[in-house]
This record gives C-alpha cells, sequence and structure tokens, in this order.
C-alpha cells in the first residue's frame, strides 16, 4: 500500500481522553455544565469538543425529558418517564465515558442535535 491510500490514524493524547471523561462523569452529577464549559473553553482540542458537544446535547434533551415528565407528573405516567429519562441519561454517560477513556467517540441515539 502507498501513502496516500493508507488510512492515518491520529493518536489521541491521555490528556484528551481524561478531559473527555470527566466531562461524561460531570454531566451525571452535574448535569449540562460540565459540557458546556469544556466546549467554550477547549476550542482547540477536537476530541474533547466533540464529545463536550455530545453530552451537552445529551443533556439538554434530558433537561426536557424531565420538564415533560414533570408535566406528566399529574397523572401518574409521569413518575414512570422520570424514572426512564434518569436511566437513559445515566446508561448514556457510562457508555460515554468508556468510549471517551478508550479515544472512541459516541453518538448518543435519540437526542436533539442542538449544539452543531
Amino acid at each position: 500500500m502507498s501513502e496516500e491510500t493508507s488510512l492515518q490514524v491520529e493518536e489521541i493524547n491521555q490528556d484528551s481522553k481524561n478531559l473527555a471523561l470527566l466531562c461524561w462523569i460531570g454531566t451525571i452529577f452535574f448535569g449540562f455544565i460540565p459540557g458546556l464549559v469544556l466546549y467554550l473553553v477547549k476550542t482547540d482540542d477536537e476530541f474533547v469538543r466533540e464529545q463536550a458537544k455530545e453530552s451537552l446535547n445529551l443533556s439538554i434533551t434530558v433537561i426536557i425529558g424531565y420538564f415533560i415528565s414533570s408535566l406528566l407528573f399529574i397523572i401518574v405516567i409521569g413518575m414512570l418517564t422520570m424514572f426512564a429519562v434518569g436511566i437513559f441519561n445515566l446508561v448514556f454517560c457510562i457508555l460515554g465515558a468508556i468510549a471517551a477513556s478508550k479515544g472512541d467517540s459516541i453518538k448518543v441515539p435519540y437526542i436533539f442535535r442542538l449544539v452543531k
């Protein structure tokens, strides 16, 4: 294979992996704040910015889900949907943290991609 046709794999440094991991773990506890801070501060690191954008989109979707669940709380179904949104948030934050620690990107399904 020539050099032109070979795939060039860009190595992601450990600092970028650690910041992306902290972003996903921070999203579990602090909501949209870690994703927003890293998205605005780390403009030079593409991997961290991509992971912060994805966690920020997840947080926005979860906030919308909690709002709709609180409206549905008048009926009993709101309690179930609030529980489901919480589990959805926890599961995909953990999957995002695992992927970020390996240096992989994750695209969370079923979320609104409001931050481009």
